[in-house]
């Protein structure tokens, strides 16, 4: 017999856990933006928020356009580094243990000295690496990223 019991995180969850399953919902070019946006002001939160201002033009002088030419910069910079630190995260049904594992992998990767938003954003990125990779062919003019 299976269960149809509702299971809610554990309340011992970092609060970082739960904002990085609010960032694996966003479509990549708001993760790209966000990433963008991270390598000028660190907040997670802050940086999600001015990043949805940015898409409805509600900032004045920062467009979306220009996040996402900062995000696509260091993520081109940074992906090969977070795949191979990344490269023993096992798969899981969890989102809540890839968000942990993810985040423990750029933690470890050699990226710099990053804060963390950016730490968030490049976990998030990375979690979503084939839709980033997808959107940025489809939208840029860049190398074709994703393995055959």
């Amino acid at each position: 017999m299976s269960s149809t019991e509702f299971s809610l995180p554990n309340v011992d969850d970092p609060a970082s856990t739960e904002r990085g399953v609010i960032l694996m919902g966003l479509t990549a070019d708001r993760l790209l933006a966000g990433l963008g946006l991270a390598s000028l002001a660190d907040d997670p939160t802050l940086v999600t928020l001015v990043v949805d201002q940015a898409r409805h033009g509600a900032v004045s002088g920062m467009t979306m356009e220009a996040l996402l030419d900062l995000g696509i910069g260091r993520w081109r910079t940074v992906r090969h580094a977070l795949d191979v630190a990344a490269s023993t995260i096992a798969t899981s049904a969890s989102l809540r243990q890839l968000w942990a594992q993810a985040l423990h992998a750029v933690q470890g990767a050699e990226v710099g000295d990053v804060g963390p938003a950016s730490r968030s954003y490049l976990a998030a990125c990375w979690l979503r690496r084939f839709e980033v990779d997808k959107h940025l062919e489809a939208t840029r003019v860049v190398p074709d990223l994703t393995p055959g």
